[in-house]
């Protein structure tokens, strides 16, 4: 929660402000706002609070709550919503257009499914799918982008032309609103009541590149007349490309890299000459072969053919996105009908389509049991009367050949073009009536929701048409081409390529049906004031798919393997809420309260659960609010997380294993000795450098709900003496966490099965850990199963100053920060638990930062029609957990002009800015799934500027 309401006079800057929500939040309004006026002139009985289902006075909220207005959105500069909120403290990230994560790594190992194109938001650091999200106070259909069945809403799926506010409700939530509201809710309020034009447009790229331009265009038109009002709009969006290519630390796959020579690392071996390891040699051409058939000396004095070495490998970094470019346009139509004070008529419709795209290098293509594709690729045979087999024998796998690998770049690049169609259409019935003598009200909800998603991916190649086409040359007719593997560049034909590629076509579907109704009022009076209560039913139906291409399903592409999954659940809840005002204007107590909430459901896919919370409101002064909340959260298995069928997901991660540089086989006996247990060839010749490994992924029909237990606990302090003597308002708000999570469900990281395998023996890890009679690791368990538990403590703080009018114009300092104490992960080994630590470090693949501390501070200033502001970010530095690295601490500054015109009477307004003004770049990270840094923390490297021209926000 914090404690600054918006000013329609002050312009705050690219940073965010907060809404206030909280006990005393009036004494930091400025008095000149309209929104001061509507907040605190609002009667108690008609305002419904997020986290709480009574209706009640917003100024005694009983958890923190963080608020965003559509006006707040606009000052950053951003135009995407998940962008926004992952910028603040409590955030710790999650999936966005920083993400290149299609065909690069496959399907991550929570079943979620990759969701390429989308954005979420993770809060407190236990992942996307731990935070709820709303509309309205409603569910809204998870997202998908046909790679999977996500257990998350894609907030690019939300037009953002209909937000008016969004509130982030940072406390466990489960007994208000269900499964998944463990970190917390996120309530996204669409504008009902407006009257009159919205608009703006705007433009803006990285100054001095010249890339990732962005185009956003957005309109709302208001109504109402007699009872009935509507609202509409529409938007349209466009986010330009950035190029690996174009920034100087992704240009290779290590952090200062300039060479794939160098000892570090990280470059393929599927390069476009192609990598042979043929009786026993490891072989690479010399050249492009003119005639595309190269000739074999044995002992590699003469003919086309070279010991293969780390300078021969290939640098697929500058051909990935660093920022993936996004379409989305859509549109909303809000209408209530008023009949009667006990009848009123709600109707939502919501449409959004996005196309988005992700990109890698040209296909990887190797067959072999070294390569590790676990399908038809392994097992393949070059025939000897292939035209292009220079060896003049059959290659037979595991006899005379055990891998070959061919960079493809003669198909082009792999692009994944995604198109998503969200439709979500609500309606309402809603009233009040009297009941011993006080008003009740009452609601009835239906939401149906569909998310649809397809995707195009060009470049791969079909196996069974691959074996025909290097198979005996008399199996090779009609439509068949045989194939060159070792001509090197250019070698390999349109002819070849039409007959061995396809364009694999996936699709992915989400359905939401869910069917609500609430009744509150007052039953009787304490000596602090009524008694409130609210009890609600619901039903909730979802069902999801994920379809890939037929080739696919087969068992014959050439990229990440995939199967067909699809499942649905239904689940039928019941929950009570009350509200105890016990005590109120008496010495030492202004008001003091209890309340407490419980809610039973019925899962169709294990049973029943209850799950209830409970705390306290204390307000020893009127200027001062103490508050704790105790609850206990739910999470279902998602359709993702239970019925997912297996899948890869590459991790750029280190095998310990290695005799190559940053490997322990040579310098620890120890690590020698566990690594040749576990199939690794005692003479070390298992020297891959690192690189990224396959991760075997899936669901588990056998998952149990996850539990959690929130603790919070704080204050808030608003004085009125700062109302006078040159300010307007001070605030300062405290509040501590302790969230723990068990059985939470999550595959054991890959890198800790290798490091734990390599370093302690541990049987369970090894288990984990396939490898081919060379050393190479073909694959590493990350099955979905319920791995222990997730602990995590920390603090927030705001801070908030507002000026009253001086000669100078109007000032406003806001600072709010994180303070992380805790975020530990239990995972199981053969004996008990281990305990991984993660504060202050970065995870890497799956990247996460988990910095001590995140901080952002906004300085305002505003006089007549200018208005100026001046926000600053600031991470932590942290320590990568697989590298000998620290990524040291970042401050981003973001600086922004508004001028409003009097005589258009300040509605028109002209807006420029720009973000990372002081061009920091993000630090280097050696284990980061991609371009070498994290994106979810940290920003692009370069300046954004924008220009925007507006009316009437």
């Amino acid at each position: 929660m914090s404690w600054m309401i918006w000013s329609s006079n002050l312009a705050l800057g690219a940073g965010l402000l907060f809404a206030a929500t909280g006990a005393a939040a009036q004494l930091a309004t400025d008095p000149q706002s309209p929104t001061a006026a509507a907040t605190t002139d609002a009667p108690v009985d008609d305002i419904v609070v997020t986290g709480s289902r009574i209706r009640r006075d917003p100024l005694d909220q009983p958890s923190p709550i963080t608020t965003v207005d559509d006006a707040a959105i606009a000052r950053t500069g951003l135009s995407s919503i998940a962008d926004v909120l992952q910028r603040l403290p409590a955030s710790s990230g999650g999936l966005n257009s920083k993400f290149n994560s299609s065909g690069n790594f496959g399907n991550p190992p929570d079943g979620g499914g990759v969701g390429a194109g989308s954005a979420v938001l993770d809060l407190r650091y236990l992942g996307a799918k731990r935070t709820l999200v709303l509309v309205d106070g409603l569910r809204f259909v998870n997202g998908a982008s046909a790679s999977g069945i996500p257990s998350t809403v894609d907030l690019n799926s939300i037009p953002t032309s209909m937000i008016e506010r969004i509130e982030v409700l940072q406390s466990g939530a489960s007994p208000q609103y269900g499964s998944d509201a463990i970190a917390g809710v996120v309530n996204i309020i669409t504008k009902q009541n407006q009257k009159g034009f919205k608009g703006s447009a705007q433009y803006g790229e990285y100054l001095g590149d010249g890339d990732g331009k962005t185009q956003d265009y957005q309109l709302s038109y208001g109504i109402g007349s007699q009872g009935v009002h509507v609202v509409a709009g529409g938007y349209y969006t466009k986010q330009g490309a950035v190029s690996a290519a174009d920034r100087t630390i992704s240009q290779f796959p290590n952090p200062g890299q300039t060479s794939c020579a160098d000892p570090i690392g990280g470059c393929s071996s599927f390069t476009p000459l192609g990598r042979f390891l043929v009786n026993g040699q490891n072989l690479t051409l010399r050249g492009p072969v003119a005639n595309g058939r190269p000739v074999y000396d044995p002992t590699l004095a003469t003919g086309d053919f070279k010991a293969f070495t780390a300078a021969d490998r290939y640098n697929f970094a500058p051909f990935n996105y660093f920022l993936t470019p996004v379409e989305r346009y859509g549109g909303f139509v809000n209408t209530r009908a008023e009949f009667s004070d006990a009848l009123n008529l709600r109707v939502k419709a919501v449409y959004n389509r996005r196309n988005s795209q992700n990109q890698a290098a040209f296909l990887p293509l190797g067959i072999g049991p070294d390569v590790g594709n676990g399908n038809l690729l392994d097992t393949l045979s070059v025939d000897a009367t292939n035209p292009y087999n220079p060896f003049g024998v059959t290659l037979t796998p595991g006899q005379n050949y055990t891998a070959i690998f061919r960079r493809l770049v003669e198909a082009g690049q792999r692009t994944y073009s995604q198109q998503v169609d969200t439709m979500s259409l609500t309606g309402t019935l809603d009233g009040k009536f009297q009941m011993f003598g006080r008003n009740w009200y009452w609601d009835a909800n239906a939401v149906i929701g569909y998310n649809d998603a397809k995707q195009l991916f060009t470049g791969n190649i079909n196996a069974a048409r691959l074996a025909q086409a290097i198979g005996p040359i008399s199996q090779c007719t009609g439509a068949c081409v045989p194939f060159n593997f070792f001509g090197g560049v250019g070698s390999v034909t349109p002819a070849m390529l039409a007959y061995i590629g396809f364009d694999e076509r996936d699709r992915s579907r989400q359905v939401l049906n869910d069917y609500t109704a609430n009744l509150s009022g007052e039953v009787f009076d304490l000596p602090g004031g009524p008694v409130g209560i609210a009890i609600g039913y619901e039903h909730r139906y979802q069902f999801g798919s994920f379809t890939p291409d037929p080739v696919i399903q087969a068992g014959l592409g050439a990229d990440i393997p995939a199967q067909a999954a699809s499942g649905r659940f239904n689940v039928d809840e019941v929950y009570g809420e009350i509200r105890l005002p016990l005590l109120r204007d008496i010495p030492g107590i202004q008001s003091l309260e209890l309340n407490g909430a419980v809610r039973h459901s019925n899962y169709s896919t294990f049973g029943g659960n209850t799950t209830f919370s409970g705390g306290g409101l204390w307000k020893p002064v009127s200027d001062l609010l103490l508050r704790g909340q105790y609850a206990e959260s739910l999470r279902a298995p998602s359709i993702g997380e239970l019925f997912g069928a297996q899948s890869r997901f590459d991790a750029s991660i280190d095998d310990p294993c290695t005799s190559a540089s940053g490997g322990l086989f040579q310098s620890n006996a120890t690590v020698r000795a566990n690594c040749i247990a576990n199939g690794v060839p005692a003479n070390g010749s298992y020297a891959e450098p690192s690189g990224q490994l396959p991760v075997l992924t899936g669901g588990n029909r056998e998952l149990q709900p996850e539990t959690a237990r929130t603790l919070v606990f704080g204050g808030a302090y608003s004085p009125r003496w700062a109302r006078g003597g040159g300010l307007s308002a001070l605030s300062l708000e405290v509040n501590y966490y302790d969230i723990k999570v068990n059985g939470a469900i999550a595959s054991i990281p890959a890198q800790v099965l290798l490091s734990r395998c390599a370093q302690t023996g541990d049987a369970l890890s090894c288990a984990a850990v396939r490898r081919a009679p060379s050393g190479i690791v073909t694959a590493i368990n990350g099955l979905l199963l319920n791995t222990g538990g997730i602990r995590t403590k920390g603090v927030d703080a705001t801070l908030t100053i507002r000026s009253g009018e001086t000669g100078a114009g109007r000032f406003g300092l806001y600072v709010s920060g994180n303070y992380l104490l805790k975020y530990s992960e239990r995972t199981p080994a053969t004996t008990g638990f281990v305990s991984t630590d993660y504060v202050g470090t970065e995870r890497g693949s799956p990247d996460q930062t988990y910095p001590h501390f995140k901080g952002l501070g906004t300085i305002d200033w505003s006089v007549g029609p200018v208005t100026a502001s001046v926000t600053g970010r600031y991470i932590d530095n942290v320590q990568e957990i697989a590298a000998d690295n620290a990524l040291k601490s970042r401050f981003y500054g973001d600086v922004q002009l508004q001028f409003r015109p009097a005589w258009l009477e300040s509605k028109l307004a002209l807006t420029l800015g720009v973000n990372n003004v002081f061009d920091k770049d993000p630090p280097a990270c050696f284990s980061c799934s991609l371009n070498n840094y994290d994106p979810t923390t940290y920003d692009i490297p370069g300046r954004f500027g924008y220009l925007r021209l507006s009316y009437g926000f």
